[in-house]
């Protein structure tokens, strides 16, 4: 299994990702993660929508937390733009938190049980089991047009650049 080092980093401290990064041009890999009632959702049951995964480490964090806020307030405006948020969380953690934070535009997926999105997408951190924090965007034909790893897991993505990239092709 690939590993990679030096590209991020959890509370100052180096991490290394394992599967294989994914890069913009790629064709997205199918992945299956759990959703609500404990059901398998694969990224091909969204075929021929644009897609914005947020991949986040817990919502337990503020920032994890902020970060799916954002995008469940700013799915009004991206129109049929299909928003997932993955993290390692259990999905019963992921129910408790929506329920709670009024989060009803995201679908929420974990990845706990066979960490099948962050290997085929390169976002999981080896030393913690959780996802590196970032986001990707993929088109109606199931091409990746966006990426972002953020460096800094305790830090905040770039909103804005995935937004322009998510408008851009719906």
């Amino acid at each position: 299994m690939k590993k990679t080092s030096g590209m991020t980093t959890f509370m100052g401290n180096p991490m290394t990702l394992l599967g294989e990064t994914i890069k913009v041009g790629d064709k997205a890999p199918d992945f299956t993660a759990i959703g609500e009632g404990l059901k398998p959702v694969k990224l091909s049951d969204y075929a021929g929508k644009v897609v914005l995964i947020s991949s986040v480490p817990s919502v337990d964090t503020g920032v994890c937390a902020a970060q799916t806020r954002k995008f469940n307030v700013e799915a009004a405006n991206l129109g049929d733009v299909a928003i997932l948020t993955l993290s390692c969380d259990l999905p019963f953690a992921l129910g408790r938190f929506c329920a709670a934070e009024g989060i009803d535009k995201v679908v929420t997926l974990s990845d706990h049980k066979d960490t099948d999105f962050g290997l085929k997408y390169g976002f999981l951190i080896e030393e913690l089991r959780l996802l590196n924090r970032g986001i990707v965007v993929i088109d109606k034909a199931g091409i990746v047009k966006y990426v972002e790893y953020v460096k800094e897991n305790t830090e905040h993505p770039d909103y804005d650049a995935a937004l322009a990239a998510a408008h851009k092709l719906v």
